[in-house]
C-alpha cells in the first residue's frame, strides 16, 4: 500500500480515467458517507494514507454540496490502491552502414540499411481507484481512478502531495453536484 504513494506528480498529472452506470439518477443524491469497509482498509486498520485519502474525499465531496452522513447515506466512497508490475515495449528507428568488399570494382562499397530497435523498460505504476455505490441499492454507480509510475525513495510530503494530486483529478472528471447545490 505504502508504494502505491509513487504516483508521480508530472506536469500532466497521473493518467486519470472514468466510468459510470448510465441508468443512474444522480440528481437523487444528497449525502454521502464510506463504504464500510473500505477495500484499502480490509486488513482492519486504518493508515496515514487511507486517512489523506478520507480527508481528500471529504474535501471534493463537500465542495460539490454533498452532506456526510455516518448512516443512510445516498452515496457510499470506497476506494482501493494497487501497485503493479509493467512492461513498456516500444521501437526506435534506426540507420548504420555496412561495408561490402566488390571484387568488381576492387574498392568497398558502403550500403545503407534501416532497421527498428526494440526497447523495453520494466516498472511499478500505482493505481488508485476510487467508487462511488448507490447506498440503497449498494451498485457501484461511479468510478475514477488515477494511475502513474511509482518512484521509489520518496519523502512522506511528497507521497501526500501525490495522494492529493491523484484525488484532485479524478474528482476533476466527477461532473455531478448535489441536487440542493
Amino acid at each position: 500500500m505504502t508504494s502505491l504513494l509513487g504516483l508521480t506528480a508530472c506536469a500532466s498529472g497521473p493518467a486519470v480515467r472514468t466510468d459510470h452506470d448510465p441508468t443512474a439518477n444522480f440528481g437523487q443524491y444528497q449525502t454521502w458517507g464510506f463504504y464500510q469497509p473500505i477495500a484499502m482498509e480490509q486488513s482492519g486498520y486504518s493508515s496515514w494514507i487511507s486517512e489523506r485519502i478520507r480527508a481528500d474525499v471529504q474535501k471534493e465531496m463537500e465542495a460539490r454540496g454533498y452532506r456526510f452522513a455516518t448512516s443512510g447515506a445516498d452515496l457510499l466512497v470506497n476506494f482501493q490502491g494497487v501497485v503493479e508490475d509493467k512492461t513498456a515495449v516500444w521501437t526506435v528507428p534506426r540507420s548504420d552502414t555496412e561495408w561490402f568488399y566488390s571484387y568488381r570494382h576492387k574498392a568497398y562499397v558502403a550500403v545503407p540499411i534501416w532497421y527498428d530497435e526494440t526497447q523495453v523498460s520494466r516498472y511499478k505504476e500505482g493505481t488508485l481507484t476510487v467508487d462511488l455505490v448507490d447506498g440503497k441499492r449498494n451498485r457501484m454507480v461511479w468510478t475514477g481512478s488515477a494511475s502513474n509510475p511509482v518512484r521509489s525513495k520518496q519523502k512522506p510530503e511528497q507521497k501526500l502531495s501525490e495522494i492529493d494530486a491523484a484525488i484532485t483529478g479524478i474528482f476533476a472528471k466527477y461532473p455531478h453536484k448535489a441536487s440542493g447545490m
